[in-house]
């Protein structure tokens, strides 16, 4: 089988790849905007697995950017069985103090790439009735909440995409299965390594090999969707009930918690 990962240098997405590798015995696409990062994993990949793997180098965020990665696929005469939306990026801040080119930018990676991806390489998956297609969304999805108001929107955009579509592939034969998980530990927050540890000790994080490995198993069982995490599936119903007063108590606070994330 031949996998297609995005953000595939780093955090979850090489975890993914690594763990195609080395237990399914996939040959990946890895695509990413870290060249050096991206070329140096996909080497060490396919030297301890004895998989091939094509490091390509790619702005998700660009309007283009679905078709760009197509079209090398197609160059290199690759047939993707795999699909993993795992491209991403966070940034916590007031809607009115972030650059529009920055919640542009997360509106084309978290919604045009991923659906362009999903509806490109899922067409061809449907006509050779398999396949399988995996999306990262977030437990997020569930909240409303100051200072990360587009990636909110975007993973909840992907969360209801990722189960619409699943109606449409699987009688297509093709799995399309949906993560939310909670906090991984990951660079994407920009937190201390301090404070990483802390979180993961306590039960708050979860190591990326972890999740890589649950959303996996769940995406080729054809599952509709993956949450890993008790503490996850019990923290629903107190984000979809956040009193508005908290709300308001925490954005008094809001310089606090920027400078937790820069």
């Amino acid at each position: 089988m031949t996998a297609l990962v995005t953000g595939a240098s780093s955090g979850i997405g090489l975890q993914y790849s690594i763990i195609l590798a080395r237990d399914y015995s996939c040959d990946i696409l890895m695509v990413s905007n870290q060249v050096k990062e991206l070329e140096d994993a996909a080497k060490e990949i396919s030297q301890s697995y004895g998989v091939r793997t094509w490091p390509f180098y790619c702005d998700l965020a660009r309007e283009d950017a679905a078709r760009t990665v197509y079209d090398y696929a197609q160059k290199e005469d690759l047939a993707i069985d795999i699909l993993i939306n795992n491209a991403g990026f966070f940034f916590f801040d007031a809607l009115c103090d972030t650059p529009p080119e920055k919640v542009e930018a997360m509106v084309m990676l978290h919604v045009v790439t991923v659906t362009g991806l999903c509806r490109l390489f899922g067409a061809d998956m449907c006509k050779r009735k398999s396949g399988y297609i995996l999306n990262m969304s977030s437990l997020c999805r569930w909240m409303e909440f100051p200072g990360i108001h587009t990636y909110i929107a975007t993973k909840t955009y992907i969360y209801s995409f990722s189960k619409s579509i699943w109606y449409e592939f699987r009688p297509m034969g093709v799995g399309v299965t949906v993560a939310t998980p909670g906090a991984v530990d990951t660079g994407l927050y920009g937190l201390s390594p301090k404070l990483r540890r802390l979180f993961v000790r306590l039960g708050i994080s979860l190591p990326p090999e972890k999740l890589a490995s649950k959303a996996l198993k769940r995406m080729f069982r054809k599952k509709k969707t993956c949450m890993p995490g008790l503490i996850n599936h019990l923290s629903i119903p107190f984000f979809r009930h956040f009193p508005d007063w908290l709300v308001f108590k925490v954005m008094k606070r809001l310089e606090k918690f920027r400078a937790l994330f820069s």
